[in-house]
């Protein structure tokens, strides 16, 4: 069975467990390497209303944007994974990339309720759901700036979730 997921996200995490296959509907934003990072120092620094968005129950897809389409990157790249718990802090609910994630990055989601959404690498599927897009922030980071996306049944599998983690099944949090 499919669960339907609608960003922003209202439902509970508890809800949601590692190894469901998710869709992903609703406005997600797109952050890479350098816009992660930018986006931890706003929030540090309380900047973060520089960006006209709020991150509370919404969805970070760590991708670049280009007009060749979009897909996953690694988010075990330490300018991505070291800032999630940072970002699910100030709302993040799913981050959308690809990749194990360390032990200490699940602590992290599950302190701030964030889930960890592994998206197939396929662009070609995935140009097929986008509905629009709009760019938001740093453009120039070029296809690594910060877009805003409205997606309809993007397709996942929860990978870490309330505390527990594919990648790490032998661990106790």
């Amino acid at each position: 069975m499919i669960k339907k997921i609608q960003i922003p996200y209202k439902g509970k995490i508890d809800n949601l467990n590692i190894g469901d296959r998710v869709e992903i509907s609703g406005v997600i934003y797109t952050a890479r390497d350098a816009v992660m990072s930018k986006l931890a120092k706003l929030i540090l620094t309380d900047s973060f209303k520089k960006i006209p968005i709020s991150l509370k129950g919404t969805a970070i897809m760590h991708t670049a944007f280009s007009t060749a389409g979009y897909g996953p990157t690694s988010s075990n790249k330490d300018d991505i994974e070291l800032n999630m718990g940072l970002i699910s802090k100030e709302g993040v609910k799913f981050h959308l990339g690809k990749g194990e994630l360390r032990y200490e990055t699940v602590k992290e989601l599950d302190k701030y309720r964030s889930v960890y959404v592994l998206i197939p690498p396929l662009t070609a599927l995935l140009q097929d759901r986008l509905v629009s897009k709009e760019l938001i922030a740093y453009p120039e980071e070029g296809v690594e700036a910060m877009f805003k996306l409205e997606v309809k049944n993007l397709p996942g599998y929860i990978a870490i979730c309330n505390g527990k983690s594919i990648f790490h099944k032998d661990d106790k949090i």
